[in-house]
């Protein structure tokens, strides 16, 4: 399953819609670095890779931007410790991580 995430900026979220239903990362800036806020997954959706997609998605973009981010959402902290090739970018002082 190809899982097409969307950046938001309105309503500062990175977005994935499947089966008429929205999974999204929610972020916020904090002066130039990407404060990574709360990943949320409806129930029909889970244990489908969706919020391990929009953590990717969030962290290719901070990446290929060259940007800090910090992280406060629990599920983005924990992708992280699977993922150690993304902790150059974690502001270490900034979240949970």
């Amino acid at each position: 399953m190809d899982i097409v995430i969307t950046d938001n900026q309105q309503q500062q979220q990175f977005q994935a819609t499947l089966n008429g239903e929205q999974a999204y990362l929610e972020y916020r800036w904090y002066k130039q670095a990407l404060a990574l806020m709360h990943t949320f997954v409806p129930e029909s959706l889970e244990g489908k890779g969706i919020a391990s997609a929009l953590a990717k998605f969030a962290l290719e973009y901070a990446k290929a931007n060259k940007i800090q981010v910090m992280v406060y959402c629990p599920f983005v902290a924990t992708y992280l410790k699977r993922h150690p090739e993304y902790n150059f970018l974690v502001i270490k002082n900034g979240g949970d991580s």
